[in-house]
């Protein structure tokens, strides 16, 4: 089971993503739901490195776990918005996948102040 925490602030100013553990839909190297969360997540993690202004920590430290923190280094509107909109891409994927994959992948979404 891969388990996925996305925090995000209400302000857009942070996100922060976990994903852990390994779905089990398939054999490793084969498994498209592991695949899918390791892609949202690198995408976003991606669109990060590419955006000015972004402070970016990532960890993946071990074989099925990646996390990563995205904070806005400086009070921007601008940077809030794409961290805001990469909160929102991620909760989409994620949720559609534990819905369809509910035996394979839990999700929780919390919002901070």
């Amino acid at each position: 089971m891969t388990e996925i925490l996305l925090v995000k602030a209400k302000d857009g100013s942070s996100l922060e993503c976990k994903a852990s553990g390994h779905a089990g839909f398939a054999g490793k190297g084969k498994d498209i739901v592991c695949s899918a969360v390791t892609i949202l997540m690198r995408t976003a993690i991606e669109v990060f490195l590419s955006t000015g202004g972004i402070k970016l920590e990532t960890d993946t430290s071990c074989r099925g776990y990646l996390s990563f923190t995205a904070g806005a280094q400086k009070s921007d509107s601008l940077l809030k918005e794409r961290i805001s909109t990469i909160g929102d891409f991620l909760k989409e994927g994620f949720d559609s996948l534990s819905k369809e994959f509910p035996k394979n992948v839990t999700f929780e979404l919390k919002l901070e102040d």
